[in-house]
């Protein structure tokens, strides 16, 4: 596989390259293209949840819904002297890296807060729990010291030179971290959010646990503020893989919003007001948001912060936040004018580049949502954003989340549900490594390296397990998608694309229950 570097800048895509749409094979969901019969919302929620079970790595619980998987990475930490057994495989291979992981959580928490009352009543409360807390174990497990933190498990380069299931690995399961001595503020920062984040999903049913999670992520925020640098140049071995483009200036500022959020306590904000122009929160106008880039998501996070008007010591700063997040919202709905806006392709998808470009649409899909609600619950309903091209009402935000998500299911020129297990056309041949290989529980025999690649990678067949949930990379600028096993940019998914889809389910069923 080649590297998941993304650039701040789209990439150009190369016009001689030639998808090919292949037939898919139909099977029982609900939900279509276009003019169809409504998506069943719930069914997607119920779905988005069992990803997150499929990309376990561990010791699996009595109570594991998706049965193909079984334990993994038992020795994780061992030559390090440390238990780093748990967390989450970020895609289609075997390695745990640190920074999307973390981002995938600190997205299941967001969701679990914004939309409490609507995952519960679709009887998924418990489960998105327990998605949360397999990642906040593994975090707090990783952070042995005040300022250590182990930032990932496995070698991408000896890893992709193998296919192989989880169960077999035989690749290095090598760790690494960041210390004082090897800063790398962006991964301890973002660490930071999501045990803030998760803190507060857990403050009511498990109050001991949630105080624990807060005295990790405090000590992470110091961590990181106190020791600068960037994790990708302390461990190398992650930068051709998820290099920290946008540098640790993002994840402070969304560590600081976040810790404010879930403490109370001004000096954070007053962190994140201090910090706002060096750390980029108040001079970055962005047109994505994603596990490297947090301009956009900070931005909305500080904008709530003045429309609930409790600190009006920090107007002024706050309005510039405002305005950076405005930019982002305006350019999803095609109404920044000159400042630019995120490309569409002709069936309607926020485009922003041809690799994996469905984490861009799922986490605009949450970022128009929340915000719409924001500027609801705020009592400003009427026009709320003066984009460059004319004001956008909150109800505008939310058709573009749900358009961007009906996207998603199959209202697309090709019919596809991108959901992978939903609707009657999805993906049949990810890359992923556990899903392409028979399972261990039908075939118990040991499968190896090479023979990984010969017997199961080249096969045309469709995988023998279903990764119900996930979210592939999706299509090109035209629409078009390649079922190909090979074709990683389209047909890998990861975890941080179902992450803000978890949230958007919920309340997208909430809204079709009560109409």
């Amino acid at each position: 596989m080649a590297t998941r570097i993304k650039m701040l800048t789209s990439l150009a895509i190369c016009a001689a390259l030639v998808l090919v749409l292949l037939p898919f094979t139909a099977a029982d969901g609900g939900g279509g293209a276009k003019g169809a019969a409504p998506f069943d919302y719930k069914k997607a929620l119920h779905s988005s949840l069992l990803y997150f079970e499929a990309q376990r790595s561990g010791h699996l619980p009595h109570n594991q819904r998706v049965k193909w998987r079984g334990h993994s990475g038992l020795a994780d930490g061992l030559q390090q002297g440390v238990d780093l057994v748990g967390g989450y495989y970020d895609a289609g291979d075997n390695v745990k890296f640190g920074l999307p992981m973390a981002f995938t959580v600190t997205m299941l928490s967001w969701s679990a807060m914004e939309f409490a009352d609507d995952i519960a009543a679709a009887g998924e409360w418990r489960h998105v729990l327990e998605a949360i807390k397999w990642g906040t174990d593994y975090f707090v497990k990783a952070h042995t010291e005040p300022y250590v933190l182990w930032a990932e498990v496995g070698d991408g380069d000896t890893d992709h030179y193998c296919w192989q299931r989880p169960e077999d690995m035989t690749t290095s399961r090598q760790a690494y971290k960041v210390d004082s001595d090897n800063p790398g503020s962006d991964l301890v920062g973002e660490t930071a959010a999501a045990l803030a984040a998760a803190s507060m999903v857990f403050r009511r049913s498990n109050p001991h646990y949630a105080q624990v999670l807060l005295h990790h992520a405090e000590q992470l925020f110091e961590f990181g503020d106190k020791y600068r640098g960037k994790y990708d140049s302390s461990i190398g071995e992650a930068y051709s893989y998820y290099a920290s483009v946008s540098g640790y200036g993002d994840e402070m500022l969304w560590a600081a919003l976040w810790l404010h959020r879930a403490t109370g306590k001004a000096s954070y904000l007053d962190y994140a007001v201090d910090m706002a122009d060096e750390f980029g929160g108040t001079t970055w106008a962005i047109t994505e948001f994603s596990w490297d880039v947090k301009y956009a998501g900070l931005q909305i996070l500080a904008t709530k912060v003045l429309l609930e008007g409790k600190h009006p010591e920090h107007k002024a700063t706050l309005e510039k936040y405002k305005a950076k997040a405005e930019h982002y919202l305006c350019a999803c709905l095609n109404k920044n004018g000159d400042a630019g806006n995120v490309n569409r392709t002709a069936g309607g998808m926020l485009f922003v580049r041809q690799w994996n470009n469905m984490q861009y649409v799922t986490n605009a899909a949450f970022l128009l949502t929340v915000y719409s609600r924001y500027l609801t619950f705020a009592g400003h309903e009427l026009p709320v954003l003066q984009c460059p091209d004319g004001p956008a009402h909150a109800d505008e935000l939310r058709a573009l989340a749900r358009e961007q998500t009906d996207y998603v299911l199959g209202a697309n020129p090709a019919g596809v549900s991108y959901l992978v297990g939903y609707g009657q056309r999805f993906p049949r041949r990810m890359h992923h490594r556990g899903a392409s290989i028979v399972s261990h529980r039908g075939d118990g025999r040991f499968i190896g390296c090479m023979q990984g690649y010969d017997n199961w990678f080249l096969r045309r067949g469709s995988n023998p397990n279903v990764v119900v949930g996930a979210i592939v990379g999706g299509p090109d600028h035209l629409d078009r998608f390649r079922d190909r096993r090979d074709n990683y940019m389209q047909t890998e998914a990861c975890t941080y694309n179902t992450a803000p889809m978890v949230g958007i389910f919920a309340h997208l069923h909430g809204e079709t229950a009560i109409t």
